[in-house]
């Protein structure tokens, strides 16, 4: 029934309560591979992913009714996806009390045992520079790269000037670039 709503509307569905189940339905459906597909990009595995993306949805679900419409929907649940895998790799960095180098091994690894991985591959090659590359200009290589994010949308996301997130841009495509030509 409200497939074709916009964003707007779905939001306002939620919060009218009685359609709040079909309306929220609607969001997920709508958006869910892209957001897995984010959070895939940061934490590797897939049962790590969904993990973290229904932890993002849980929260869109709790928040949705304060959701103030200064962002675009989309926008806010990229934030809440960002937010939610940092947290995700931040614990898993306490829990095993390891470097954040040694958790990006860790992902590197995870990377090689995935079903297909071969190293020669320009996809494979590219995904383990991404593994090399520090926290933040790896959130921004994604959303920039695969997502093809504007810069100012990825500022609201990330809360973020625009001229930090073009330099870690432009640092994280060197460091790839660099590790795909000696690797």
């Amino acid at each position: 029934m409200f497939q074709q709503a916009d964003d707007n509307e779905l939001v306002r569905l939620f919060k009218e309560n009685n359609n709040r189940e079909e309306a929220f339905t609607i969001i997920v459906k709508r958006y869910q591979e892209k957001v897995y597909w984010q959070i895939r990009r940061m934490v590797i595995c897939h049962e790590d992913a969904d993990d973290v993306m229904q932890n993002v949805f849980i929260k869109a679900w709790n928040g949705l009714d304060h959701f103030r419409e200064d962002a675009k929907l989309y926008t806010w649940l990229y934030r809440i996806a960002v937010n939610e895998t940092l947290t995700y790799l931040e614990q898993q960095k306490k829990r095993t009390a390891v470097s954040f180098e040694e958790v990006s091994e860790s992902l590197e690894n995870k990377l090689e045992s995935e079903k297909g991985f071969d190293e020669q591959q320009a996809v494979w090659k590219l995904q383990k520079a991404i593994q090399q590359l520090p926290e933040k200009q790896r959130v921004v290589f994604n959303l920039r790269y695969f997502e093809e994010m504007p810069y100012e949308q990825m500022s609201e996301v990330l809360e973020t000037s625009v001229g930090a997130l073009k330099a870690s841009y432009h640092h994280a495509v060197k460091k790839i670039e660099d590790y795909i030509l000696n690797y």
